[in-house]
């Protein structure tokens, strides 16, 4: 699927989707196999259950049928972003600011590294990322092969404190 065609979905979907008060997060195809799968990712604020899932899915799937973009076999799949949010457009990356972040890039000679750290500022050229040691760096969107940011668990228990049984041996 070309962007031509991806923004012109996008500009399909939309408003079936703002219709049932979500937001379109994301679109993407994605080969798998023999077969392709279209990726509809959808938000609102405190998130999507599986009812609006089923919904969103309702409204796009008509819009869907006859669509001439979409030739041959395809999945559809109508789901959130997740806690691992995929950054693929500025908008993305504004709402990540002060988010902690991974991402691919291509270095100048063209071989890909991995950056992690705080998202400290984005525009529509790029994102800045706060490494290791306070070191910020930027990226151009023409950089990055792929961006997402990192769900961070608490901290670990300490040790010895799980698992510990209180059980009293009655007589």
């Amino acid at each position: 699927m070309t962007n031509r065609s991806s923004e012109r979905l996008r500009e399909r979907i939309e408003p079936a989707v703002a219709a049932l008060g979500l937001e379109l997060f994301d679109i993407e195809m994605v080969s798998a196999g023999a077969g392709q799968t279209l990726r509809v990712l959808i938000d609102r604020d405190g998130g999507v259950d599986l009812e609006t899932v089923a919904s969103a899915t309702q409204a796009i799937s008509p819009i869907l049928d006859d669509e001439p973009s979409l030739s041959g076999p395809y999945t559809l799949e109508v789901s959130s972003p997740g806690l691992e949010r995929p950054l693929r457009r500025p908008v993305h990356f504004a709402r990540a600011k002060g988010s902690t972040v991974s991402v691919k890039f291509r270095n100048a000679e063209g071989a890909v590294e991995r950056a992690h750290g705080v998202l400290v500022a984005s525009d529509d050229a790029g994102c800045t990322v706060k490494l290791d040691g306070d070191v910020e760096r930027r990226f151009s969107y023409d950089q990055l092969v792929q961006a997402r940011t990192v769900f961070e668990w608490g901290p670990a228990p300490k040790p010895g404190k799980a698992g510990k049984s209180r059980a009293k041996v009655l007589s």
